[in-house]
């Protein structure tokens, strides 16, 4: 999903959530404004989410990548997915996480499949619980993803082998 510039520096895969069109009532009349929300990823367990606002798409859209890079987080994977289940929340937004078998692909809806993609997720079932607000699922599903761990993270905190975990 990563990619290569022509000076062979690393970039970040971006795709853009959602895009909203808001406006404020003034004296003369109403006043247009865009704000989107991305996402971007490294297609190898980094991600970060952004939302930039601006009179102007394309603006808002390069503001939304701008404040994604600043919040890169590194998701824990097992192969082409997750660890374990998890449930992500984040205000009235939850995202239920599950691992699937190889070849499975990515079972998700719109923002989950957006955040999961560029993350680099191969095989995932995801469901979204009560809120749709993509704002609100992009966050729980960061948070879902941020609070994963791996197996040698669990033992390494319990002082046991990964072996040790398993019996």
């Amino acid at each position: 999903m990563a990619f290569t510039d022509a000076n062979g520096s690393e970039q970040l895969a971006e795709k853009v959530v959602a895009i909203n069109r808001v406006s404020k009532t003034v004296k003369g009349g109403r006043i247009m404004k865009f704000s989107a929300l991305v996402v971007v990823g490294d297609g190898n367990g980094t991600i970060g989410f952004g939302l930039g606002k601006s009179g102007e798409v394309p603006d808002a859209i390069r503001k939304g990548i701008e404040d994604a890079k600043k919040n890169l987080i590194k998701v824990s994977l097992r192969g082409t997915t997750i660890p374990h289940e998890i449930i992500g929340k984040f205000g009235a937004g939850e995202v239920l996480l599950m691992p699937a078998a190889p070849g499975t692909g990515v079972i998700a809806g719109g923002p989950v499949r957006a955040v999961v993609e560029v993350a680099g997720i191969k095989d995932i079932r995801t469901r979204s619980l009560r809120s749709n607000n993509p704002s609100n699922v992009v966050r729980a599903t960061f948070n879902g993803l941020a609070a994963l761990k791996s197996a040698e993270e669990v033992a390494a905190k319990r002082g046991k082998t990964v072996k040790e975990l398993f019996k």
